[in-house]
């Protein structure tokens, strides 16, 4: 195309996946405890 249209989204995709990749790497990773369960269900 002549104005680039899609050189110039595929740019603008890269910069939002990029900010997107780094905030999601400074994110605490959130581990979830198992619960223990008792062998004997009935208690």
């Amino acid at each position: 195309m002549a104005d680039n249209f899609l050189e110039r989204h595929h740019e603008e995709y890269e910069e939002r996946k990029a900010r997107w990749l780094s905030r999601k790497q400074h994110k605490p990773v959130i581990r979830h405890r198992q619960i223990e369960r008792p062998d004997d269900e009935s208690l």
